[in-house]
């Protein structure tokens, strides 16, 4: 994106957690082309830098660091509010899942890892935006959830109910943070990423062949969601649960 595409700025700011790649870029990426500025954090620092200077230096930032770690989160909405004087936006896509196999072996230090990185990390960084602008301010939380959180989801059950969790932490958040913050969650299906690869990887025509939309998913797609729901657009929207999956629960059911 040059310099002589860029939307005139909204005026709004906002932090994507996870942002580097994949998802988190996409929302990212959609958030800037409508003009807002964006904070982006990431564990690799070069990553996040070549992220940032794709995104454009002039809007974006970058904040290194581990999700789960209080400190990062701390360091990244201090790092905002210092550059953009505000975090109207939070988007807590940070997330891992490091396992695959049945829930009855899973390593609970392994499940507790999980839980951590996607769902503690998340209400940090959620307590820090409110504090530092949001409650005072208002706003909108975006959490990224996933199908997986809302059905079983075979070999992935950590990761399933890390985002079952999530869901809930996001009817928490819009109980307590209403009026003022609009808290809602994305559940994608399978997302064309590094980190979905193993879903599909060598076989996506045959995955892709389930969803009656004839395709997997690409980050521009909860890009797009993301953006509606920090949106003006969806001012009465709170505490749902956006579930983007190109159609693939219409597969459920008697056949």
């Amino acid at each position: 994106m040059t310099d002589t595409q860029l939307p005139e700025l909204s005026g709004k700011a906002a932090l994507v957690t996870g942002a580097s790649r994949g998802i988190g870029y996409g929302i990212a990426e959609a958030l800037v082309a409508r003009g807002d500025r964006v904070c982006i954090t990431g564990r690799n620092e070069d990553a996040l830098k070549e992220a940032v200077d794709r995104l454009g230096p002039d809007r974006v930032i970058g904040v290194a660091g581990k999700a789960h770690d209080e400190a990062h989160q701390a360091a990244a909405v201090a790092r905002a509010m210092e550059a953009f004087g505000r975090v109207d936006f939070l988007v807590n896509n940070a997330g891992t899942n490091p396992v695959f196999g049945p829930i009855a072996e899973l390593d609970l230090n392994v499940a507790r890892k999980v839980f951590e990185t996607n769902v503690i990390s998340a209400l940090g960084f959620a307590q820090q935006t409110w504090k530092a602008w949001q409650q005072a301010n208002g706003g909108a939380i975006v959490n990224i959830a996933s199908i997986a959180g809302v059905s079983a989801s075979p070999f992935i059950g950590a990761y399933g109910m890390s985002k079952a969790a999530m869901v809930n932490l996001t009817l928490q958040l819009a109980h307590e943070f209403a009026p003022g913050v609009r808290v809602n969650s994305i559940a994608p299906a399978v997302i064309k990423t590094k980190f979905a690869q193993a879903l599909y990887e060598g076989r996506e025509e045959e995955a892709a062949a389930a969803y009656p939309m004839g395709r997997l998913g690409v980050p521009s797609d909860i890009g797009g969601a993301a953006a509606f729901l920090t949106s003006d657009q969806s001012e009465w929207i709170t505490g749902q649960t956006l579930v983007v999956d190109g159609g693939l629960f219409l597969n459920v059911g008697v056949h």
